[in-house]
């Protein structure tokens, strides 16, 4: 088998023995470079102009590059500025802003300074590598630019005539902000996104176009994505779900027009049956939406229709999954209509406002007949909205539970565990599964329900709702979900969600190495890269837990959580010398940096001590490379032997 195998490799790739040794030495040389600069971001939740903002910039990694570029011969100011042509070449170049003079000599240098600052971005690259980052159009004149020696005199002056001609042709402009583009994705090898892209604002959109156009990517699935990809793989619960919460925040009738989503049946039912209450009117924040009074009413009635359809149908679930063991979560059977009461864990509450009328006191899980009609329109509209196909087939083919890489454990939730701080299980069909195993089996069973989705209540298919919202799912991490108790009982003891014990071990070394060992990975630099959880940095919380085995990155890039942790998020930049961790201000607008000719919303920490500087051999990356090389040397062994 091991000829055939060799026989093939040569015979699709190679012609000659000296091809061979050309790619040998090729590859190992690429093992030797260093290797390149990751970025962790995670809990976006919609949060498209800091998203962005952090992947122009690259966490603050331009700014500091150019730094350590320039800083012999550029003051602050210079290098602010050419921050900012780097970061918004668009809008520095515009005329409005005003903060070049541009003319001819500023047009020549500006390329000039980019194309030296380019060079000293691309040390880490192969030039076969850089040629890729190049866009077509300008790859042949970027190129001349790069490798021109300047020291002859005759280079010099064919390098000034490619620099006027493109100034007299109009070109200099576009030519400049595609050079930008290039060092923005030069300074970030490779994107990882742990987890949870959808949900508390709109702008997941501009979030998923820009991450699914990323070069280099991978996703580990959270709970507000799997939220979403249940509902398109055929969760009902999940659909209604997260259509609750565009209603809590405001932005149902922006999913409405992005997606085309059938409202209209849910509207009309809403509007006859409901009336409008305090308790589901949309939250408002720093990025409050404006609604004309008639339409924060209509929102108002629908989020409580959508809350109580909610309900019934995890009520559904939780009845035909006994092995969920959640029958603590049929609530609506705990309810006493006469008294206005409910009996949650034997204590009885009243219940404010709730509506009786809606629920079939001898069935109260069943639909009426409207509601399952506005199910189906919006289910049916749900799954043909070609974006979201899109959005959930990218999440499908970059994504998973979790990824091992360079060494490194990502996942977005936690691992569960029991008090003792040993794996906790869950029984998949009768199995018990815990860890690896544990999210394996969501993994597979995701991709299961995946496969087809017109089916909406197989186990795999229910299995995307409880990872949600049950008590030992990975992806939430507590023991309930009170959004009953929150909407219809004012004791807010009803209210707490108990943690499961992994994030009060989760700064035990001892625990959070056991969990690196049962992935395999055991190497004193292993870390495992954690988000979900705002870190609440106002309150003296730290993202760096268990002496370093593990970092929260979530420190709240959406404005929802930022009154709570008191920054706006958190990144992670792995480069070759190890880890440091950005903090991030509030975004205000792109104007205001333009206004300030500078940006302060990023500010570095390194996490590493000086430690010897990781090669390509020692990553995810340089374990291929290896693998073809010893592949490579087998073939060589192999002609020889035929020869």
């Amino acid at each position: 088998m091991k000829e055939e195998k060799y026989y093939e490799l040569l015979k699709d790739s190679f012609k000659t023995s000296s091809e061979i040794y050309t790619e040998l030495i090729n590859l190992e040389a690429i093992q030797s470079l260093p290797k390149g600069t990751e970025l962790y971001l995670s809990d976006v939740h919609g949060a498209d102009l800091a998203f962005d903002h952090i992947l122009r910039t690259g966490a603050g990694n331009v700014r500091e590059k150019i730094g350590n570029c320039f800083s012999d011969s550029w003051d602050a100011e210079r290098m602010d500025r050419f921050n900012l042509l780097i970061s918004y070449p668009e809008q520095a170049l515009d005329d409005d802003e005003g903060i070049f003079e541009k003319d001819k000599d500023w047009y020549k240098q500006t390329i000039r300074d980019l194309i030296t600052f380019m060079q000293f971005c691309a040390v880490k690259y192969t030039r076969s590598k850089l040629r890729k980052a190049l866009p077509e159009e300008y790859t042949y004149i970027i190129e001349e630019l790069l490798y021109t020696d300047l020291s002859q005199g005759e280079k010099d002056v064919y390098y000034n005539n490619i620099l006027s001609r493109l100034i007299s042709l109009n070109q200099a402009e576009p030519f400049i902000a595609a050079l930008c583009q290039v060092i923005q994705r030069l300074v970030i090898d490779h994107l990882h996104l742990v987890g949870d892209l959808f949900d508390r604002d709109c702008g997941e959109q501009l979030v998923m176009d820009r991450l699914m156009a990323h070069h280099s990517v991978d996703v580990q699935w959270g709970n507000h994505d799997i939220l979403w990809m249940g509902a398109m793989f055929g969760s009902k619960a999940n659909l209604i779900t997260l259509l609750r919460i565009a209603a809590r925040y405001g932005y149902l009738f922006e999913l409405e027009k992005a997606y085309g989503l059938n409202l209209r049946p849910l509207f009309l039912f809403a509007d006859s049956h409901y009336e409008s209450k305090d308790a589901f009117r949309p939250k408002e924040g720093p990025s409050e939406h404006v609604f004309r009074e008639e339409s924060r009413e209509l929102l108002t009635k629908v989020h409580e229709a959508l809350a109580v359809i909610q309900f019934k149908l995890e009520g559904q679930i939780i009845q035909r999954r006994p092995s969920y063991d959640m029958a603590d979560r049929l609530l609506l059977n705990e309810i006493d209509r006469e008294n206005g009461t409910i009996t949650i864990d034997g204590q009885v509450y009243d219940l404010s406002d709730f509506p009786y009328d809606q629920f079939d006191p001898d069935d109260p899980y069943q639909l009426c007949d409207e509601e399952k009609y506005s199910v189906q329109t919006l289910m049916e509209s749900f799954q043909h909205s070609e974006k979201l196909n899109r959005y959930t087939d990218f999440l499908l083919d970059k994504g998973s539970m979790y990824l091992i890489y360079n060494d490194h454990l990502l996942y977005h939730g936690c691992l569960p565990l029991t008090e003792d701080g040993e794996l906790d299980s869950f029984s998949f069909e009768g199995e018990e599964l815990s860890g690896r195993q544990m999210l394996d089996a969501f993994d597979t069973y995701a991709r299961k329900s995946a496969a087809d989705r017109s089916i909406t209540d197989d186990y795999a298919t229910d299995l995307l709702w409880y990872a949600w919202c049950g008590k030992k799912s990975p992806l939430f991490g507590r023991d309930r979900m009170t959004t009953f108790e929150r909407y219809y009982i004012k004791d807010s003891d009803t209210h707490k969600e108990n943690r499961n014990p992994y994030f009060q071990l989760r700064d035990n070394k001892a625990v959070m190495s056991h969990i690196l060992k049962s992935f395999g990975l055991s190497h004193e630099r292993s870390t495992i890269i954690n988000g979900h959880t705002p870190v609440k940095v106002k309150k003296g919380e730290l993202p760096v837990k268990a002496d370093g085995k593990l970092i929260v990155i979530d420190g709240g890039m959406s404005a929802a959580y930022q009154e709570a942790t008191g920054i706006a998020g958190y990144s992670l930049i792995n480069n070759s010398y190890g880890f440091q961790l950005v903090t991030h201000q509030t975004f205000e607008s792109v104007e205001k940096l333009f206004e300030d000719l500078r940006d302060d919303t990023q500010l570095k920490q390194v996490i590493d001590g000086k430690r010897e500087r990781k090669l390509i051999r020692d990553t995810t990356i340089g374990e291929s490379l290896q693998e073809q090389i010893e592949d490579l040397q087998a073939l060589l062994v192999y002609l020889h032997t035929k020869a």
